[in-house]
């Protein structure tokens, strides 16, 4: 770092002031100004990176512990593309003398995996602007002066793990009710595995979509805040993916450790799961025992007017009718009217229409009489706006097309994203621990005599600031200790 930061003092300020000195020449062009400093100051930083990579390579080769295990094979070149550019620094090829076994001692270090060129920052930046955008734009937001192409991106994207195991609370929050709301996207496949594997039905249509799941678990709902006639969920957690056929009961199962983790359960009077009657969701119910399955307001709504939409000016009347019917009735009242309604329907597409309506409604019928008669603990299903924003805002509203894997992945991240997890952490989490060099132990340090020659080459090269740091163990000193602790058993 010393010598970019002298390099910096020689030429850097001369440049700094040019680009001042420009600016009060033209103080109107303060793009300019901003532009100049910014360049100036980012090559500094890829500059101090640079050099301080190549002083912990140097220090692996002069390693006495490096030495018993490990030869040197030749110095290439190596760059990392971080969210401040590229950084190309040199790095050392080593061969272990027992096993003959090739390495870049650095690069276990730094926990980089053979050829990767994305460092966690700028591969968590990249990841934050493909969460909300697209991955053209992902691979723009990668760096400040550099660009990835948008298939590397995908590649990323593409291979994504998340943890869906859940940390018991200690203290588990206690409610009197939860609540789940379950619906569904769909969203348009470019391809199944390979591109040009759609299947075609018997009309030569291509069968072009899937069904990306999402399910939130939360606690009730409040106003955004006094003045406001919104409501927001209270503490809302989100589980997104494809998960189809079998993998449905693993995303169930998700939802119940996260209740059984985070939740008292035994306080818990009911547990209300919200949703327009799909199979996948019904699911839920069998696989979580206890739940009080309700249909969401939204679909009984739309189904109840697909079957009078027809009826004109006794519409109204019709509708309160069905709703007084599924309230208080049985279903063998229920089907009784919807007779009388299809004895007055014309025309073999509106009564198709009521039909379909019909068997919605039987089918859901515990569901539906549950949301018109249950007074205390039901709430109204948001499912339909949560789509909208959680899936469809990135996945589905604008033409674009997925393959399965990837329509999966960015689901989850979504998921993940709305969950306010940060995308670091999961960049990290992607990263499994490099293994230790042979011979490694657990108490392998830097001897003390290694260190004070480390030191004495240090005061060399910093000559005149050694005076000022004589009384004490000096930065540098610390950050050789440092450093060391992690060359184990080199």
């Amino acid at each position: 770092m010393i010598n970019s930061i002298q390099h910096f003092e020689k030429f850097g300020i001369i440049n700094l002031e040019n680009v001042v000195e420009s600016f009060l020449k033209n103080p109107k062009d303060i793009a300019s100004f901003v532009c100049g400093v910014k360049d100036i100051v980012i090559k500094l930083g890829l500059d101090i990176i640079k050099e301080t990579l190549e002083n912990c390579d140097e220090i692996i080769r002069n390693s006495e512990k490096r030495k018993q295990n490990w030869q040197i094979v030749k110095i290439d070149e190596k760059k990392l593309i971080t969210s401040l550019g590229i950084v190309c620094f040199e790095k050392t090829l080593f061969k272990n003398k027992a096993t003959g076994e090739r390495a870049y001692l650095l690069d276990r270090i730094l926990g980089i995996k053979s050829h990767e060129r994305l460092t966690e920052d700028a591969e968590a930046q990249m990841l934050e602007e493909a969460v909300e955008t697209c991955y053209r734009k992902a691979g723009e937001a990668i760096s400040i002066s550099d660009i990835v192409s948008k298939q590397t991106v995908k590649n990323k994207i593409h291979s994504l793990k998340f943890n869906n195991e859940y940390k018991e609370l200690a203290n588990k929050k206690k409610v009197k009710y939860l609540y789940i709301d379950a619906d569904e996207d769909h969203i348009s496949l470019q391809y199944q595995e390979n591109k040009g594997d759609l299947s075609r039905n018997d009309g030569q249509k291509r069968s072009n979509s899937i069904i990306t799941k999402i399910v939130y678990v939360y606690e009730g709902i409040e106003k955004e805040g006094p003045k406001s006639k919104r409501n927001k969920l209270i503490n809302p957690h989100y589980f997104c993916g494809t998960y189809p056929g079998e993998e449905n009961e693993k995303l169930w199962d998700e939802v119940y450790e996260y209740i059984r983790c985070n939740y008292d359960i035994d306080s818990i009077e009911k547990i209300y799961l919200n949703g327009d009657g799909g199979s996948w969701i019904k699911a839920g119910k069998r696989k979580l025992a206890g739940l009080t399955y309700v249909i969401d307001e939204f679909h009984l709504s739309k189904y109840i007017i697909r079957a009078t939409s027809h009826l004109l000016d006794s519409a109204e009347d019709v509708r309160n009718e069905i709703y007084e019917t599924i309230k208080n009735g049985t279903r063998a009242n229920f089907e009784e009217l919807i007779g009388k309604i299809l004895k007055v329907t014309e025309g073999e597409a509106a009564q198709k229409r009521v039909i379909e309506s019909r068997e919605y409604i039987l089918s859901n019928w515990s569901a539906a009489k549950v949301r018109l008669t249950e007074k205390e603990g039901i709430i109204g299903c948001s499912a339909e706006g949560h789509v909208s924003h959680v899936l469809s805002s990135r996945m589905s509203s604008r033409p674009m097309g997925w393959s399965k894997i990837g329509a999966d992945k960015m689901a989850r991240l979504r998921a993940y994203y709305w969950n306010g997890g940060r995308m670091l952490e999961l960049v990290r989490e992607q990263r499994k621990e490099l293994p230790r060099a042979v011979g490694a132990e657990e108490n392998d340090i830097i001897s003390s005599a290694e260190m004070l020659r480390a030191e004495k080459n240090r005061h060399k090269e910093i000559g005149k600031y050694f005076e000022s740091i004589n009384h004490r163990i000096s930065e540098g000193a610390k950050k050789y200790v440092w450093f060391y602790t992690h060359i184990w058993g080199l």
